[in-house]
């Protein structure tokens, strides 16, 4: 399990923190969605979370132990990707020859494996690559470590739509009840029906932590020409149909659900997600 107990960060140029006693639980086996407003605090979050920041008190924790610690054991038990990188200018060989070691459960049939599945190959030498291509390579190298946690910051930006596809076949493929992802995202479309649990967060604080199972649950996700209809829903958003809206769902049958919707829908209505779904403490 993956926990942040009563965890503040503030910059130290900036007025006000990003948490104050913010805290959140992540369990193995499931793909988180991680949604927030830019300067929302998702990339300080997911920093926080693998110990490159330094609360100013709380602690997030991997298996019980504060990653602020940085131990080896620790260390190679989860993997982040973040929104911006750089690679070295030598070979992936190479890249991986240097790096895999310090993950004890890399399996290089599973690198060869999801390197094929984008059409490419480990002699590739990754200054030529695109920012698009980088990402691939990141992609099938943090799925090959077998990490407890996968950690991913925008991992669709800049990738083609064809390799957006392949990117959500590899995470289907390599995912395992042993395993949790969490994927930050302003992309929902791309990721949408790989999450089975949403967290939204907005002023520093949850105002959405819920599995996609209990949200569709008690949300019915739909369209409306229905003026009325739209009125009394949670939330409405006009579109070329009518109006999506998110409604209470008396039906008992689940809709798909969408997370565009139901991300504007929380952050203008958080009194009403915070009733129906009361944040994990």
């Amino acid at each position: 399990m993956m926990t942040i107990e009563h965890l503040s960060f503030g910059y130290p140029k900036r007025k006000n923190r990003v948490f104050d006693d913010f805290s959140l639980k992540l369990r193995e086996g499931n793909v988180y969605g991680l949604l927030g407003k830019n300067g929302a605090g998702k990339s300080t979050l997911l920093y926080l979370m693998t110990g490159l920041l330094t609360p100013q008190s709380g602690q997030a924790c991997l298996h019980g132990v504060n990653v602020r610690l940085r131990r080896p054991d620790t260390l190679a038990d989860f993997y982040l990707i973040p929104e911006e990188f750089d690679l070295p200018t030598y070979s992936l060989e190479k890249y991986v020859r240097l790096y895999a070691p310090f993950y004890p459960k890399f399996d290089h049939e599973s690198l060869r494996r999801n390197l094929e599945a984008f059409n490419m190959t480990e002699d590739l030498k990754l200054g030529e690559l695109s920012m698009g291509q980088k990402k691939k390579v990141l992609v099938c190298f943090a799925l090959a470590t077998h990490t407890s946690w996968l950690i991913m910051d925008e991992p669709t930006n800049g990738m083609d739509i064809p390799s957006k596809s392949q990117f959500r076949k590899l995470l289907i493929r390599e995912m395992n009840e042993k395993r949790g992802i969490v994927i930050s995202t302003h992309l929902v479309k791309d990721v949408e029906q790989l999450l089975d649990h949403i967290v939204i967060i907005d002023g520093g604080h949850a105002v959405m932590d819920a599995p996609v199972a209990d949200i569709c649950k008690k949300i019915y996700f739909g369209q409306t020409e229905n003026e009325q209809e739209a009125a009394g829903a949670y939330f409405a958003a006009p579109s070329p149909h009518g109006f999506d809206i998110m409604a209470a769902n008396t039906t008992g049958t689940d809709s798909e659900i969408n997370l565009e919707l139901l991300f504007n829908g929380a952050l203008a209505h958080p009194e009403v997600m915070n009733r129906l779904f009361e944040p994990e403490k």
